[in-house]
């Protein structure tokens, strides 16, 4: 099935016993059991079901289900936000002592995560995204995964993945990619080597800014050396799945940050309509940007599918469908970013992406707040910055209102 069909008919949905077409809403906190016996086998992972719903719960299953088959990977763990779902992928399989090579070129709040897990004993190099010497230079006999985003959020710098996925699996680690600026939509990363995709399903997945959510997807096709990740090899009983047992039955279990039902429901039919919000998402973006560029050459426009872009010849390899939906601005100043996004009618000013509504935000005083100055050039956040998320309101209606909003501030 193509991708839209897929979204819609793939994978178990609705409820047989009622006919509902829709994955009904468990929101119950556990659930009973037929004898004493059949609980205890559900606590020795001896026999499936559901017991607690910190644990697991219909709705939330249906849900990880879905977001497996989108991702093309073996199994799914859905947590309370993308921070969550980060954390629980690095911290299943990082001890303190452990280190982490990242792309410098990340979300601030993956920024501030990992200087926090600093205080685990678990560190972070950060190299340029793409420079495969300073990458090699920076793992050593204690790195433990690499992770990047596939389209840097708010730099937009794309990632090569099959190629650091090479890399990784030459120390024999595995490669964590952030997919949530892509989607599935524009990229399945486990089929390009990623061997963990971690989504902030609030954004693209949901769709509508209406839950928060995250979820990590495991390839089930990594090979866990046994004295780099003891903690995996404990699980080695259960084959292909041993990643996914370990968290489910440790971190994830016992810091209890589970999605909730409704959440998941709220993502699953968010889910049905990702292809088609996608699609005029980047349609509106590209042509968005396209506009900006020619028509005020006074105004840095940045966004992928630019052929002025570093990151064209990476993105017309990688993506098939579109170059994503973001696009940043700058403008000569923070007095002028201020003054555009205050000017402009359409967008909402807050601090998310992936709605259907245009969104703006000036990251220097917002999401990239407490990143240090260093970490901000290397993120590509500057004080003249504007992130654009663009929606998928009529194209002719946005540009008149960066027009009108360009020409108000008159600076530019």
């Amino acid at each position: 099935m193509r991708f839209n069909t897929a979204l819609l008919h793939s994978g178990k949905m609705g409820d047989e016993a009622t006919g509902a077409t829709l994955t009904p809403i468990y929101q119950s906190s556990a659930f009973y059991q037929t004898s004493a016996e059949q609980h205890e086998k559900l606590f020795h992972n001896k026999a499936n079901g559901f017991s607690y719903t910190r644990l697991n719960n219909p709705t939330i299953t249906a849900f990880e289900n879905r977001m497996t088959a989108l991702e093309n990977g073996l199994s799914s763990i859905a947590c309370a936000s993308g921070m969550a779902a980060i954390m629980n992928a690095i911290l299943n399989i990082v001890r303190s002592g452990g280190e982490i090579v990242s792309s410098a070129s990340l979300y601030g709040g993956s920024i501030d995560l990992f200087r926090d897990i600093e205080e685990f004993g678990i560190k972070t190099r950060y190299v340029k995204n793409n420079d495969w010497e300073a990458i090699e230079g920076a793992i050593n006999e204690h790195t433990r995964l690499l992770f990047a985003e596939t389209i840097g959020n708010p730099c937009l710098d794309v990632t090569d993945v099959e190629r650091l996925a090479e890399i990784a699996h030459a120390h024999k680690i595995p490669l964590i990619l952030d997919n949530t600026t892509a989607t599935a939509y524009l990229f399945q990363g486990l089929k390009h080597g990623a061997d963990i995709v971690v989504n902030s399903s609030s954004k693209y997945i949901n769709g509508s800014s209406n839950s928060i959510s995250g979820i990590l997807t495991y390839s089930g096709r990594f090979q866990w050396d046994p004295e780099m990740y003891p903690q995996i090899a404990a699980y080695k009983k259960f084959g292909p799945m041993a990643y996914i047992a370990r968290l489910r039955n440790s971190l994830f279990r016992d810091t209890g940050a589970c999605l909730a039902p409704m959440n998941a429901y709220l993502n699953l039919i968010g889910m049905e309509t990702l292809g088609l919000r996608m699609e005029r998402q980047c349609s509106n973006a590209l042509e968005l940007a396209q506009w900006l560029e020619e028509t005020y050459p006074s105004v840095t426009v940045n966004y992928p599918g630019l052929k002025s872009s570093n990151w064209y010849e990476i993105s017309e390899k990688q993506f098939s469908r579109g170059y994503g939906a973001i696009l940043t601005l700058r403008v000569g100043s923070k007095e002028n970013a201020f003054a555009l996004i205050d000017a402009l009618k359409i967008p909402y000013t807050l601090s998310n992406i992936g709605d259907t509504k245009t969104l703006v935000i000036h990251p220097g005083s917002t999401i990239s707040l407490h990143s240090s100055e260093q970490e901000k050039e290397d993120a590509g956040v500057f004080e003249d910055l504007i992130r654009v998320s663009v929606g998928i309101e009529d194209i002719e209606d946005l540009k008149a209102d960066f027009a009108q909003a360009i020409e108000k501030i008159g600076q530019l």
